[in-house]
């Protein structure tokens, strides 16, 4: 039998609007995937110890502070510094279309704005992080 896709659900820095991640992170878990909610106020070193520790197949970011340049491209280069770079990276959140394009080119995943379908979200992830249990 295979595994569930385990995914960690982060908030990042100060931002303390947890609402939405908390509403994904329940969306993911009916839809049969493992979540571990690493609750507000973390770094991103925190955020990938996690992850490795863990042994998630998915991160996904939910940020609204505006600091996504600072923090996805910060997570990224830990998760190659871990050896983790197979990990997925995704989100949501208040999020430029430029700024989108930019993290996509480090190697971001699909970032989701607010007002996203749950389903869309919860595709999404079957289909990336799904293809290592298949």
């Amino acid at each position: 039998m295979k595994r569930p896709i385990r995914v960690l659900i982060a908030k990042v820095g100060l931002d303390g609007h947890d609402r939405g991640a908390k509403v994904i992170a329940s969306f993911l878990k009916n839809a049969g995937m493992e979540v571990i909610y690493t609750g507000l106020r973390q770094t991103p070193e925190m955020v990938v110890q996690a992850a490795v520790q863990e042994d998630v197949d998915v991160i996904g970011v939910s940020i609204l502070s505006g600091a996504h340049m600072t923090v996805f491209p910060k997570i990224m280069q830990l998760l190659r510094d871990e050896g983790a770079g197979d990990i997925l990276v995704t989100g949501g959140g208040i999020i430029p279309g430029p700024d989108m394009q930019k993290l996509r080119e480090l190697g971001v995943g699909r970032l989701f704005p607010p007002g996203t379908e749950t389903k869309e979200i919860i595709v999404y992830i079957r289909e990336q992080a799904g293809q290592k249990h298949t």
